[in-house]
């Protein structure tokens, strides 16, 4: 206590270098908290997003994520039914899901035959109700609307598209898309599409509204069923979304999960390319995940399932994080280097202008052990006090970024968010920001220490 008491002393003695050398460490401190929390906040943004869109876990064919997109009705999964029943039923699960729904993603050509233009699109049916709960999970508490989709309370012949199908397909002035040139010279709506097309069309189900008269925003959407025999669909475009990437935004379609099982399979027994399962809490993804896999052994061990997770699904999730953790690593490393040197730097002018007083230490008995806890002590009290006042200081600029109304756009994204940092929610981050700078005031304080421990006693006693 008595060593602790001088070290404070000593500090205070010169004030203007204490300061100097906390105020780097507060700076360092702030820097490194703040990058964390903004990094920690687009880690969740976008697992909140996929979770939303995708679900924390999925249910497919176990070689559909590796080769499905060729032909995704070859990896479907019979009996869908019964196995979202056993999951909702099952007593491990049920209190940790929020959403078991199934979808059904194909690949086809939608054509307006009207402008004679068409083009590759892949389709993704899904279940409206369960998809529009499903965009309200918001685990990590982001300021967020949820939006329902498009498709809420449409027929089953409706349909969404991408702003670049719609672009494409010469659909921009029928659904009122802004900012959506249109090739020149078009033809005129009107036409219908080729008898053959006209005939698939209407060999399908009645709710396709093939016989009914055609309007300017409709599309007939062609892709193979399940024998891999063309079949056609003409869908009733409802609305065209921008997507956020224009790889995406050029080939979307959502329609309801019927209609794309009717154009998919027809007659025969519907099946589903993947089950989503959302969770009420990340935390709970292993376990789910493990229980999950055991009990399809159990339900269905004739059918070779996979159960993915969402960064398994979306490997950018594991690269833009993966990316701003190595950046947030090197900040980290050279905010250290930079207390290092200045902590070094500040001890070593203390023992240069204390060696007169170390060699009356040592004269009146303290050994060279406690010359050098004295010095290290100096540094650990720097390290302490710089991080503690930087940890307080982080917490209040994050609180006034957070409430200050800013937003960004995030990759991806067709909407300005909310920019936040979290800082006050990641006690892990400030605890081992603080103890790893403190760390390196103590370290860098025990060379300075070492060297003035070694003063011979006489040298240190005449030093000028």
């Amino acid at each position: 206590m008595n060593t602790l008491q001088l070290a404070a002393r000593n500090l205070a003695r010169n004030r203007r270098r204490s300061i100097t050398t906390l105020f780097a460490m507060i700076v360092g401190a702030i820097a490194i908290l703040l990058f964390g929390g903004y990094a920690r906040n687009i880690d969740l943004g976008l697992q909140t997003g996929f979770v939303q869109r995708s679900g924390h876990l999925q249910v497919q064919h176990k070689d559909y994520f590796l080769f499905g997109t060729g032909n995704p009705a070859a990896y479907g999964i019979a009996g869908y039914g019964r196995l979202i029943a056993a999951i909702k039923a099952d007593p491990q699960l049920a209190p940790l899901v929020t959403v078991v729904t199934p979808t059904l993603s194909l690949g086809g050509i939608a054509g307006n035959y009207a402008a004679g233009v068409s083009r590759t699109v892949i389709g993704n049916g899904v279940v409206i109700d369960d998809q529009n709960v499903m965009r309200r999970w918001n685990d990590y508490g982001f300021v967020l609307t949820p939006k329902t989709l498009k498709l809420t309370g449409t027929p089953e012949q409706a349909a969404v598209i991408g702003r670049g199908v719609a672009r494409v397909l010469q659909l921009c002035g029928p659904l009122k898309v802004a900012n959506c040139p249109s090739p020149q010279p078009a033809k005129q709506d009107g036409a219908d599409a080729p008898a053959d097309i006209t005939a698939l069309a209407a060999d399908t189900a009645g709710a396709s509204g093939a016989g009914s008269p055609r309007t300017a925003n409709q599309v007939e959407l062609l892709a193979a069923n399940a024998h891999g025999a063309p079949n056609v669909a003409r869908l009733d475009v409802v609305a065209a979304e921008a997507q956020g990437v224009k790889e995406l935004d050029d080939l979307y379609v959502q329609l309801h999960f019927g209609a794309a099982q009717r154009l998919i399979y027809g007659a025969d027994a519907p099946k589903a390319t993947a089950i989503v399962v959302q969770l009420k809490h990340s935390a709970d993804l292993p376990a789910a995940q493990q229980r999950l896999t055991a009990l399809l052994k159990q339900v269905a061990p004739d059918q070779p399932l996979a159960v993915l997770d969402f960064a398994t699904l979306n490997p950018s999730y594991g690269q833009i994080v993966g990316m701003f953790g190595a950046i947030f690593g090197f900040i980290a490393l050279l905010i250290g280097v930079i207390v290092l040197f200045t902590v070094g730097n500040t001890m070593s002018m203390a023992v240069i202008e204390r060696t007169t007083e170390i060699g009356t230490l040592r004269a009146i008995g303290l050994r060279r052990g406690g010359v050098r806890r004295l010095f290290v002590l100096e540094g650990l009290l720097l390290g302490l006090v710089g991080s503690g006042l930087g940890v307080l200081v982080a917490l209040a600029l994050a609180w006034l970024i957070n409430h200050a109304g800013l937003t960004w756009l995030p990759p991806g994204n067709v909407e300005p968010v909310p920019l936040t940092v979290r800082v006050w929610g990641e006690p892990r981050m400030i605890v081992l920001t603080a103890i790893g700078l403190s760390l390196i005031a103590a370290i860098s304080a025990w060379w300075p220490a070492r060297r003035a421990a070694r003063l011979e006693i006489v040298d240190a006693l005449r030093h000028v």
